[in-house]
């Protein structure tokens, strides 16, 4: 019999890619169901007769969430499991959208974003946790950026129904739709295991307290602020601070940017942003070997200027480079392939953290920077009035080269075994 942990084979087998698979269907719905709602901004605000702040507001809250979700989430996965939560979190993401597609008026649409957000929070730390913890050690980067792919495959298929489906079917349906990911629940529940390295700690604690240590154990999300690991998870905060404001920065008006001061209609701003989900699917593929090649630091450095270049080109010098559509819609491109550095944070985080308290950091470090974005719709609305919404999403250049620069307070953790 082969007492082997997943992470401990050579190769990845059929079971490592039925859990990479899942866990990146979830990544993708979960991403489709965050972003959707900037994609049907402009129909929304219409018939529910809301101003540009309003939906910044509800868009904000959203996101604001997701820190919540991921604290809730990365908890009762350090105490539950990995499978069990990755099937809840789906769960209420999927219910939350379903009942956007009810709302009839601002209170009920913030209050059913919100679930959406709670469960978007969880999703991704839990998926990223998994396969952390099954993959071997030499290819973990490109196995987590793989399940990042998930990110520009759930814009592309938002951008799908919120730039060309939408004017099918309206609105509501689009979030009516939107439902359908709940199905991966009986997938995961027959087809995959729990992670044995989360099941290895427990009977190492087990062991070593018969007694159920649960209620002995100190609060987890606490635990990241103790002495042993709070200098490690606030150098993981900031980082993922600076990387999503710099994502959601460009994100959360840029098809909005591209209607309303570029004068293109909503099937072509969806059609450039689909360019752009070109780039972010090569980024998020390659960022993970090259992580695994050449380390950690210089990955993120290298794919955060290109993010910069390509968004300096695309708002403060448009004027420049648009008379020549090869060379911006390139700039696009550079745009969405610099985004492949999100594809770090799952190996990196687990490099950090022991399985106590894993996804608990990963949840909180990434979705508490998710969460602080808040701000930014209105903050971009606002720096709208005066400079236009290309001044405002060109601050994402300046986010973007931060998280170039800060990612070499960290140690390189290339193809380090995770703690148990």
């Amino acid at each position: 019999m082969d007492n082997r942990l997943l992470n401990q084979y050579e190769k990845p087998t059929s079971l490592h890619f039925r859990i990479l698979f899942m866990s990146w269907a979830g990544w993708v719905f979960d991403f489709y169901d965050l972003i959707l709602f900037s994609f049907l901004l402009i129909p929304i605000g219409n018939e529910l007769h809301l101003s540009s702040i309003e939906l910044s507001f509800v868009l904000g809250s959203s996101l604001a969430a997701t820190a919540l979700g991921g604290v809730i989430f990365g908890v009762l996965s350090d105490r539950f499991g990995r499978r069990s939560v990755l099937q809840w979190t789906i769960l209420t993401y999927s219910i939350g959208t379903f009942l956007c597609g009810i709302s009839s008026g601002i209170e009920a649409l913030l209050f059913f974003r919100i679930i959406t957000g709670l469960g978007v929070g969880g999703e991704w730390a839990t998926g990223q946790t998994y396969i952390s913890e099954t993959f071997p050690a030499k290819k973990r980067g490109r196995y987590g950026a793989f399940m990042q792919t998930g990110a520009p495959f759930g814009i592309v298929l938002a951008s799908i129904v919120g730039g060309f489906i939408e004017q099918q079917i309206g609105w509501r349906s689009c979030f009516f739709l939107s439902v359908t990911p709940a199905l991966l629940i009986l997938f995961i529940r027959k087809k995959l295991p729990e992670s044995d390295v989360w099941l290895e700690k427990k009977k190492i604690n087990l062991e070593a307290s018969p007694v159920d240590t649960a209620k002995k154990e100190p609060n987890k999300f606490f635990m990241l602020f103790n002495n042993e690991y709070r200098k490690v998870f606030i150098k993981c905060l900031i980082l993922a601070i600076f990387d999503m404001s710099a994502y959601w920065f460009t994100y959360t008006w840029l098809p909005a940017y591209l209607h309303h001061e570029r004068q293109f209609t909503l099937t072509k701003s969806a059609a450039w942003m689909l360019i752009t989900q070109a780039g972010g699917l090569l980024g998020y593929f390659t960022f993970g070997f090259y992580a695994d090649k050449f380390g950690r630091r210089p990955a993120y450095s290298v794919y955060s200027v290109v993010m910069a270049i390509g968004l300096i080109m695309i708002t403060l010098l448009w004027d420049y480079v648009v008379n020549f559509p090869p060379l911006i819609l390139s700039f696009m491109f550079f745009v969405g392939f610099g985004t492949g550095m999100f594809s770090g944070y799952g190996p990196l985080f687990a490099e950090l953290f022991p399985t106590s308290i894993r996804n608990t950091a990963m949840g909180s470090a990434f979705n508490l920077a998710r969460g602080i974005q808040f701000f930014t719709p209105v903050i971009i609305a606002t720096i709208a009035i005066n400079y236009g919404l290309g001044g405002g999403i060109s601050l994402a250049a300046l986010f973007a080269l931060l998280t170039g620069a800060w990612i070499w307070v960290f140690p390189e953790t290339k193809g380090k075994e995770i703690i148990i």
